[in-house]
């Protein structure tokens, strides 16, 4: 069997005094793409923030490589990408600024490197634009092309196609699909139906998971 990338072990979370989930357990490998399913209020988001360190299990544990995640914090950003539900990007910056700026935290990246990556998106010629004049989905691209820099192999995703039109969809869809196919890992949530799927899609419904 393929050593798992991620790995969540026995995991909990307990979010206002109700227990979303328990016990749960996940084995990822590179070349799997993984979509987490369920109702509303089911812990969706709070399974991608406990796999990506953004948030504290209640019990159980998540590991990266076989080491357990908490250890690895420094070295985090060599192995995984997260883009959560918001297009987390600052208004008031460009779109070249901010890609600028959120490569910063992890791995800078060039101009040549940043418009080309926005071009990957559609957005060239908004380079310079201040992100608060563009439209929601043109915003949700800037923190998209973050996906077409030297990303990680790691992806873990919240709601990715939010605002996106027809065109944007499908090159998305695509372009996660790749990934997955060269030996990637995506993890995410989307009520979008997916319709461009690696060879090892699968999903996990959180409703169907018993606390």
């Amino acid at each position: 069997m393929t050593s798992p990338l991620l790995e969540a072990v026995a995991l909990a979370c307990e979010r206002d005094w109700r227990m979303l989930f328990d016990r749960l357990d996940l084995r990822l490998a590179a070349g799997e793409m993984l979509q987490v399913a369920g109702p509303n209020g089911s812990g969706k988001t709070s399974l991608l923030r406990l796999m990506a360190g953004l948030m504290q299990p209640s019990a159980g544990e998540v590991r990266l490589n076989g080491q357990a995640l908490n250890a690895q914090r420094g070295e985090l950003a060599r192995h995984l990408l997260w883009i959560g539900h918001a297009a987390g990007i600052k208004g008031l910056l460009s779109a070249e600024e901010n890609l600028a700026w959120l490569c910063a935290l992890h791995q800078s990246a060039g101009r040549a490197q940043i418009w080309q990556a926005l071009d990957a998106v559609g957005l060239r010629g908004f380079e310079d634009v201040p992100c608060h004049t563009l439209s929601a989905g043109q915003q949700r691209r800037v923190g998209l092309a973050r996906l077409y820099l030297q990303a990680p192999p790691l992806w873990i995703l919240d709601e990715p196609f939010t605002s996106l039109d027809r065109q944007g969809v499908a090159q998305l869809e695509n372009h996660l699909a790749r990934h997955c196919e060269q030996g990637g890992l995506v993890l995410l949530t989307t009520h979008h139906q997916l319709t461009q799927k690696p060879s090892a899609y699968r999903t996990l419904d959180l409703g169907q998971v018993q606390p």
